[in-house]
């Protein structure tokens, strides 16, 4: 049963802060599964992804998110999850995937360290690359598209409830 909400998006577009606010005002529970990957492998994603590199590290975010339990929660999935097809498909099963979606310009503004923050690039790719590739992706996956850009988190809580309301 579809009674979950399933964030995806770039790092940096607000997937956890949105998810949070918008998990109390539906009275739904939070799962950030960045942080289900560390509790689950005992380790922060950024000693997994120097450990076991970058496909190594995909490999173990699809294997954790397509096992995730949920029920009436919403989930802020890591930026690189939908690099995962059994990981999407089922989300995509249990949940509406709902895409945050900022531009590249807003995104280079509130992203610091891609290291620090356990992004997965691969040697010479740069934010643009990933910018560019993901987006095909979240727009593949996604069942609804919530545009960021010059938004506050408050007005974007509002647009996906008032889009979710609008869908039943």
């Amino acid at each position: 049963m579809k009674n979950n909400i399933v964030l995806i998006g770039m790092p940096g577009v607000g997937k956890s802060t949105v998810g949070v606010v918008l998990a109390k005002a539906l009275g739904y529970h939070f799962v950030d599964t960045d942080l289900v990957i560390q509790q689950t492998e005992g380790k922060l994603l950024c000693e997994l992804i120097e450990e076991h590199g970058t496909d190594g590290f995909l490999a173990i975010e699809n294997r954790v998110n397509a096992a995730l339990e949920a029920q009436k929660s919403v989930i802020a999935t890591g930026g690189s999850a939908v690099y995962g097809q059994q990981a999407m498909e089922h989300l995509k099963e249990i949940g509406v995937v709902v895409y945050l979606k900022a531009s590249y310009e807003q995104l280079e503004e509130r992203l610091g360290d891609l290291k620090d923050r356990g992004v997965v690039l691969r040697p010479g790719q740069s934010l643009v690359d990933l910018y560019q590739e993901r987006s095909v992706l979240y727009e593949k996956y996604a069942d609804i598209t919530i545009d960021e850009d010059g938004r506050q988190i408050r007005e974007t809580v509002q647009m996906v409830r008032d889009v979710l309301q609008a869908d039943r």
